[in-house]
Parts: C-alpha cells; structure tokens; sequence
C-alpha cells in the first residue's frame, strides 16, 4: 500500500523503485495518482476503483471480469521466504526505504500476536487508522483476519465515528496511536459513552500521565491498554506492556512477543546490563529479509547478524524496556515516521539555501512536528513562507516544515556533523 498523503514526485519514486507493473487507485485519487505517473502510461496498468475509468485507466469490474473469463488462470506457486509485499518507510539518507516482508514474516507475527491477545472468531475489530501504516494494517487488522474474526474498516479517522461505532457495533479491539487516543478523550461526551465492550487497544507506545491513563482506564473500563513498541521491518508489534504494569511500569513498552528476541548494545556491539542505555536490536522469524534493491543499507541493518533499530532503549531488572531516544533522524508525527532528511533534501534544492537541518518540535496534539533551521547563500534571501511553499510541492503536508529558523550556521562539530540535539533544544 501507497501513502496516498504523499505528494506526487514521491509517489511516482515509489512506483519507479519498486519496479510496479499496476497501480490500483481509488477515484477521489485520480488527480494525485495522474500527476506520479506521468510519462509511465506504456509501463505501468493503471486500475480505477469507485469511478468510470477515465482515458489511460482500466475499470476494476473489467479487470475482474477478464479474470473470471480465463478459463484456466496461471498459479504462481510462493514459498515462505518469497516476497508477501514492500512497505516503504522513510529513509534517513533521503529517500524512502522498500521493506521486504516475507509471508513466512506475516505468518509468525499472526501467530505471536494471536497468542498474546488471545484473538477469536468472535471478536470485532475496528480499523480507524490508514491501512499503509503498518501498525492500523498488521497490530490488529491481518492478525484478525488471520483469526477469521470480522474487522470494519473507516475510511478516515474521526473520534466521534469511532466512538459512535464502538458503541454502536460493540467493537473489542482497536489499534490507536497517541494522537488518535488524545482526540478520542478530548471528546465532551466520552466518559458518559458505553465503551465497555473494547477489551484491547494497542497503542503506539508514547508515555502518558498517570492521570490521563487512570481516565482512560474509567472510559474503557475493560480494555488492556497495550502499549507498543514495533517497526515496519518486523511486520510492528515487537514488545507489549501488560495489562497490570501500565501505571507500575509507566513509560514501558512492555517485553518481547513470542518467538522475538531482543538486546540491547553499545556501540562496540556488546550487551548492555539493566539500567544501561543501548541500540535495541531485533532477531526471530517475524524480522523482515532486508531492503528492496539496496544490498549496502540491509548489510548495514543487519551488522552482527542482528536488526539494528536505531533506537535507544533501556531495560530493568525484569526485563520491561523504555525507549529513550534515537540514532536515526526520524520524526514521529501523529503516528507517521519523517526522515529529516527527506526534508533537507527539498530545502536543498531552493536556490537560496546552503544549508539546512530539520527536527522535530514537541506538539501536544501530534507528538512532534517537522521544523526547519535554514542557512541562506551570501547574497540571498528567502521568506519562511517561501521555503515552506517550496517544500508543499514536494512533500506530503504531514512533512512540510510547520516553522522555518533562519541561523548564520548550523552548529557542527568538529567533524562537522550539524548538532541537531542543540536545535531541538533551542
């Protein structure tokens, strides 16, 4: 699945990288979807779905009536370790990154997380979140499928429907990330609605205050609250906190899932001890194949026969981890992962700009958002709402800088590698 927030030149990178022979897009997307794939028509089928097919489109009931003509249809035979599907995911170098998942990864997170949530035929879930986000896709929607349990899709978040729905439909369990989980109990009504039939809510792993939790706790009075911690490249859902460790364990994301192993290690790719700071580093059968076309970055994912996250964690005695920081430039914004790289790159490439460093400012109703610290040539000007018109043809809105800092320099050190720990402080 395609982020369909992306602007169009980051779409049509998709498409060129990922070598796609059909593009299926839903009709409100046409216009998005004609812009990416200009130039591509001769190459690439391009299916419309919910509309007549406009010039240059195939209408999906015609595709599936050529299908259901062919008498005898070719199968293709997929061993566990073939390709299930590429998700890409922001890029810290600049460009967005093809996770290979395998069907063998698809299969032992369905049955790690089917074990640790005890998932029936007779559950309810509720997909609120964008199925191209691997936590709204995999946390709950596939492992439910993988139950033969029913799932209601929305086709966008809205807090009120999703409450709505859950009364109404007496839904049980339900993947939000933080921002969904702060718009759903900034809702007037919440506490007076019937939500009792929710007994899961995986969420995305963002501490929260005691008070907060203790309030989400009475408007769900009988849902284990799972925090979270995961990653595209292991199909999400890698540790979860438990349902009596949420406020005895505040800020943890739990233990590992079934058939996951993880550690923690410092920089010579050692174990750390309880307490310490380390990389959390991945290793099981749920843990993607690498990187589409991009046998440099999987070597270096991969360095010691383990995944390395580029997080920073910190474990206690009883094995419960906190994440802390991180390696990797990435800004989480409402649940979406931004490469500040990504960014800069697009800053780069307005004329007036030398330099350029992108971080992510707290928000209370985001979690974090993008902005940008700019050096300008000598001689140039620019205006910050020049610098962020520049970005919006470029980028997804969720990406384009929310402010715009003009610095003589950025602060470097002396190896020149530009402090962005300084900038988020400033």
């Amino acid at each position: 699945p395609i982020n369909w927030r992306l602007a169009a030149p980051e779409v049509r990178y998709l498409l060129e990288h990922s070598g796609a022979a059909a593009l299926v897009c839903d009709a409100e997307l046409l216009e998005l979807a004609d812009a990416a794939t200009a130039g591509l028509e001769g190459s690439l089928a391009r299916v419309a779905i919910g509309a007549d097919a406009p010039a240059g489109w195939l209408a999906l009931p015609d595709v599936r009536a050529a299908g259901e003509d062919d008498a005898d249809p070719a199968w293709v035979p997929a061993a566990p370790d073939d390709v299930h599907r590429l998700m890409y995911t922001s890029g810290t170098t600049g460009r967005p990154k093809g996770v290979m998942l395998s069907h063998a990864n698809l299969a032992w997170k369905n049955l790690a997380h089917l074990v640790e949530f005890g998932f029936q035929r007779d559950d309810l879930g509720l997909a609120c979140g964008p199925l191209y986000h691997v936590g709204a896709l995999d946390l709950t929607t596939t492992t439910l499928v993988a139950a033969g349990a029913t799932v209601i899709v929305h086709r966008a978040f809205d807090a009120a429907a999703v409450v709505d729905e859950i009364e109404r439909s007496r839904v049980t369990t339900v993947w939000l990330a933080p921002a969904m989980v702060n718009a759903i109990m900034a809702l007037p009504d919440v506490a007076s609605r019937d939500l009792s039939s929710v007994r899961v809510i995986i969420n995305g792993g963002e501490k929260m205050p005691i008070p907060l939790i203790e309030r989400i706790q009475r408007t769900f009075p009988s849902a284990w609250f799972a925090d979270a911690y995961g990653l595209t490249e292991t199909v999400s859902g890698d540790t979860f906190l438990d349902r009596g460790s949420i406020i005895a364990k505040l800020g943890s994301v739990g233990r590992p899932c079934l058939h996951l192993e993880l550690d923690l290690w410092d920089d010579e790719g050692r174990s750390v001890s309880p307490g310490e700071r380390g990389e959390v580093v991945l290793r099981g059968p749920k843990v993607f194949r690498g990187y589409w076309r991009d046998a440099e970055a999987t070597e270096r994912a991969f360095a010691g026969g383990w995944f390395h996250t580029g997080d920073v964690g910190v474990r206690d005695e009883d094995g419960y981890l906190w994440i802390v920081d991180r390696l990797k430039d990435m800004i989480v914004s409402g649940g979406e992962n931004i490469a500040g790289s990504e960014v800069e790159r697009v800053l780069y490439e307005h004329p007036a700009v030398l330099e350029a460093a992108v971080v992510g400012r707290p928000d209370e109703r985001w979690g974090e958002v993008p902005v940008a610290f700019v050096a300008c040539r000598e001689g140039a000007t620019a205006t910050a709402d020049e610098l962020i018109e520049h970005c919006r043809g470029q980028l997804a809105k969720f990406k384009v800088p929310k402010d715009v800092t003009f610095v003589d320099a950025l602060p470097r050190n002396p190896s020149g590698k530009v402090l962005k720990r300084e900038l988020r402080g400033g």
